[in-house]
């Protein structure tokens, strides 16, 4: 049997004509969001453009800086985040007759979506001055300089292959060498960039090629071939590393970020309809 449901008089069961979300107020949290984040990275920049230096035993290390990198792209997320969301939850339409529970889930909502947005748009209009940014802290200003000059990223390891003793610049073949750099250039690009090693065959016609054009001996040139092509894995290797940290301390930080506009949100949207002071109490 079933039984028949009774509306009493007076209950008002009709939803309310208002939107369930402010896309002013979302809009607003996350330009503000976007905005509080490049001024703050550019004043981090700075800080790291201070303790970076290219003097041995100067400035900090480069665990150390990696790590303060790490947490300061949290600290931006919570700040930029927090103030976006919080902005998104006061500046939105107050709900009439939406139960207490419904309106704490709209705000949560508000400050998750202008949080959304504003990575979108972050990663949009911010992504290619705050690459400039970071990298320029990263490198310092001796790596500038080099950056500026048209160098391949195996330009510094052919120069150490072809270097030869300078009392014996003028009949080390300068011109074959030049010729030859192009061709070194790409073998190790080829041999190196996806995580091989360079076959024996390469190897071995490198070491030849270094040999000639170096007028070094052939046990030395092979020496230094190898040498050379250690330290490439070791800093390719190393960037790798790097750049798989940075990837965890973005995650990190925007997962943060999302948690904070929400929660900052909910605390716009309270003091929005004057029930913040409740919920405290409550």
């Amino acid at each position: 049997m079933i039984d028949a449901v009774v509306i009493q008089p007076g209950l008002n069961t009709e939803e309310p004509s208002a939107a369930g979300i402010s896309w002013a107020a979302v809009a607003a949290g996350a330009i503000v969001s976007c905005a509080l984040t490049f001024v703050v990275l550019a004043f981090g920049v700075g800080l790291g453009l201070s303790v970076v230096s290219p003097w041995g035993g100067a400035g900090v290390s480069a665990t150390t800086f990696k790590i303060g990198t790490g947490l300061f792209l949290v600290v931006i997320a919570m700040l930029s985040s927090s103030i976006g969301g919080y902005i998104a939850g006061r500046l939105r339409s107050r709900w009439i007759g939406v139960h207490g529970d419904e309106v704490y889930f709209r705000d949560t909502a508000h400050g998750f979506v202008a949080w959304a947005l504003a990575t979108v748009l972050g990663a949009v209009l911010l992504a290619s001055p705050a690459t400039t940014l970071l990298g320029g802290a990263a490198t310092g200003s001796a790596q500038g300089a080099v950056s500026s000059a048209r160098s391949g990223p195996m330009d510094g390891y052919v120069d150490t292959l072809l270097r030869s003793d300078p009392g014996a610049a003028q009949n080390s073949g300068q011109n074959a060498a030049s010729e030859s750099r192009g061709e070194i250039a790409r073998l190790l690009t080829s041999s190196l960039s996806k995580g091989g090693d360079l076959k024996p065959a390469d190897r071995e016609y490198l070491s030849k090629v270094v040999a000639a054009r170096s007028g070094l001996s052939q046990p030395d040139a092979d020496k230094r071939v190898n040498e050379v092509v250690t330290q490439a894995k070791t800093d390719i290797d190393a960037a790798r590393k790097a750049a798989a940290q940075l990837a965890f301390w973005l995650t990190a930080s925007l997962l943060i970020g999302a948690f904070c506009a929400s929660l900052a949100a909910t605390e716009g949207g309270g003091l929005r309809d004057g029930t913040w002071r409740r919920k405290t109490a409550r």
